[in-house]
């Protein structure tokens, strides 16, 4: 059977592609310890020594839309595209091409339809930032192959946030029943208090550190039971109008385990966003 060697959470920032590679006057004063917090966290998935990345993210209204938006979609395609044209011109990010690992995402769409999930499929997907960031970010060499998970967070309605942490839970058995030898990690990407086009955008951290610092304390500690009591589709509208995508953090909290607490946690305040980085071992560190 198929092994998890590592468990990963991030946000997906667009921008650090291009403030890491900029040079001169172009390079912004948070690039350096961007990039050094970025390299750490990055050895994390590297000591785990994966052959197979499961990406767990949410389209930016590229390919989907209010015309077709399923709730969680498995893509299993042979090769997927990437970036989107207004991510190369907006963020600068380069054209990507993936190589999809076709057995593991149809394992994984049988095995979630038996469970209950009725998840949606596309063997023509394009994926944006959401998970090419994370691979910029921990595996730039993008040499892995991938099986990427959409979820909805923006278009109501949503999921419940309790659906999420099931997904998570179900989504780790699926990947520990597949009959392959090959050493799997999930990373999952999403995002603490966020405002997009609203009053609180920009400035020197997150609209709401308050929310960020009890979030990053739930992920941490592996707190499910005090996260579901308090995180719900509306009490995600407080933090910013964009902070549904913590949902995929609690996806991934399912992934991890409750009560399991991660075993690298890093954060680093960003111009209008608390940037957050989580790594979890389930076979114990790597040596």
């Amino acid at each position: 059977m198929a092994s998890i060697v590592a468990v990963i959470a991030s946000t997906h920032h667009p921008f650090y592609y291009r403030a890491s590679t900029s040079t001169g006057e172009d390079r912004p004063p948070f690039a350096d310890e961007w990039t050094r917090k970025i390299l750490a966290f990055r050895e994390t998935l590297t000591r785990a020594n994966p052959d197979v990345l499961v990406m767990v993210g949410s389209d930016h209204f590229h390919q989907l839309w209010l015309d077709n938006m399923p709730q969680f979609l498995v893509g299993k395609a042979p090769v997927y595209d990437a970036n989107w044209y207004n991510e190369e011109r907006e963020f600068g990010l380069p054209r990507m091409t993936l190589q999809g690992q076709e057995d593991l995402s149809s394992h994984i769409l049988r095995a979630g339809l038996d469970e209950g999930f009725d998840l949606a499929f596309s063997n023509e997907l394009r994926i944006d930032h959401s998970i090419t960031c994370p691979i910029i970010t921990l595996r730039p060499e993008a040499d892995l192959p991938i099986v990427p998970i959409y979820t909805n967070i923006f278009a109501p309605p949503l999921p419940r946030p309790t659906r999420f942490v099931q997904l998570g839970q179900a989504l780790r058995t699926m990947i520990e029943q597949w009959p392959s030898h090959l050493r799997v990690a999930v990373i999952g990407t999403g995002h603490l208090s966020l405002e997009l086009g609203g009053p609180r955008q920009f400035g020197p951290h997150g609209p709401d550190p308050a929310f960020d610092e009890k979030a990053v304390g739930w992920i941490a500690n592996g707190d499910l039971d005090g996260c579901l009591r308090e995180v719900t589709l509306d009490s995600l509208h407080a933090p910013g109008n964009a902070t549904h995508g913590f949902m995929d953090f609690m996806l991934m909290m399912g992934v991890a385990g409750a009560g399991v607490k991660a075993d690298y946690v890093d954060t680093f305040d960003l111009f209008h966003t608390m940037e957050a980085y989580f790594t979890w071992y389930p076979g114990g560190a790597p040596a």
